[in-house]
Formats: structure tokens, sequence, C-alpha cells
């Protein structure tokens, strides 16, 4: 099981011990720490509450195919076919398929931002899959989709819907945790592969040097 990998992060950027990436990410060790504290709190938990390990692998299954993150949706596909579900593993990469865009959709308030605002699809879990997935899941995916691709169309009324299909309010703020958290971990994850890239290739110490600086000066790491 992932819970048992020591550093998901550093799993799914493909960091060695020792390596420039691994001495980058030392110099943030409570950063590291707490990002590695933060998944094993989502996928982990000591008290996991109503929010089922099925539901939390099936949205970052679904979250991670809308950020185009192949080597991260497959584990997290990965971790969802251990827990038993292979069919929706299947199920779930159609709709990252059929919910795949762009993005950021949405409208701002009325002001200057409005000029950004841009429309956009708007996802719904496709008639063959609603039953398969139930109405927990359904709702779970859909407000997922909204708070990666629309997150300027969060609204009350879409907080109902989930609360029409059973999630509760405790279930819904660890559901909004854990797509934040995603978007955290694979932005992360792409900009250290994209590092590790650039180490790859022919680069003179003061440009090298001048990435890692950005990077660590970001503390995101």
């Amino acid at each position: 099981m992932s819970t048992h990998i020591p550093d998901v992060i550093d799993h799914l950027a493909g960091i060695q011990s020792g390596s420039n990436l691994d001495v980058l990410r030392n110099q943030r060790p409570q950063a590291r720490e707490n990002a590695q504290k933060s998944y094993l709190a989502l996928f982990a938990p000591e008290f996991p509450g109503d929010v089922t390990a099925l539901e939390r692998y099936a949205v970052a299954t679904f979250v991670a195919g809308l950020h185009g993150q192949p080597h991260v949706t497959e584990f997290y596909s990965a971790e969802l076919q251990r827990l038993g579900h292979p069919r929706r593993t299947d199920v779930i990469d159609t709709e990252i398929a059929l919910g795949a865009a762009k993005g950021p959709y949405g409208a701002y308030p009325e002001g200057p931002l409005t000029v950004e605002n841009e429309q956009g699809p708007v996802y719904q879990v496709s008639a063959d899959n609603r039953e398969r997935l139930g109405a927990r899941l359904t709702a779970a995916l859909e407000h997922a989709h909204l708070l990666v691709l629309h997150p300027r169309d969060a609204s009350p009324a879409a907080l109902q819907k989930l609360l029409d299909a059973g999630w509760s309010t405790t279930d819904i703020v660890t559901l909004s945790q854990l797509v934040s958290f995603l978007s955290f971990q694979i932005r992360v994850v792409a900009g250290l592969r994209a590092l590790a890239d650039a180490s790859a290739v022919e680069t003179n110490d003061a440009e090298y040097t001048q990435i890692f600086t950005g990077v660590l000066a970001s503390g995101a790491v």
C-alpha cells in the first residue's frame, strides 16, 4: 500500500536518496514532513469518518486525471485497484476523458477581474456511470471537477448537491481538503520532475543553480 511509502512526493517525482533533488527538498525539512503527514491524514486517517477509502482514491484518481498527470493518476488508480475495485477504475478512466478540459472557467463577481471570465463545459457524470458509482461518488466527482476547473463558480448550491447526495458537512470538508491537497501535490511533483528533466540535459552550473534557487525560495517543496 502507498501508506508504506516513506515519502509519496519523492516516489511520484522519482527522487533518489542523495540526488540533487533530494538535497533540494532537504532544505525545507518541515515542508517535506508536513506534505507527507497531509497525505497520510487524508489517505490513511486514524479516524476516517464516513468518507471511505474507495471514495478517497476514486476522487484522487479523477483529480489527477483532470490535471493531466499520468504518473500520478496511475499511482492512485493502482491503489483503487488494490482495494478490489478494478471496474470502478475503468469507470473513473471514462469519466476523466469526459471531464477533461483546460480551464479554469467561471465568472468573477462584478469588478476588474471580470475581463478574465471564461465559459467552459459543465461536467456531469455520464448517465451510464451514475448508477455504477452511486449517488455519493457521483456528486463527489462533479464537485471535484467544479473545484479543479470551475473554482470561480463554487456556490452554496454546489454544496447543497453534496448534502443531497448524503455528504455531511464534515465529509464535505474532507472532500475539499482532499482536492486541495492533490492540486498542491500534483504541482509540486510536476515541478520536481521538470527540474529532474532540466538536470538531465546540458545546463551550465549558473543556470542550474538559478533554477534551484527559485524553487527553494518558493518554499513549496
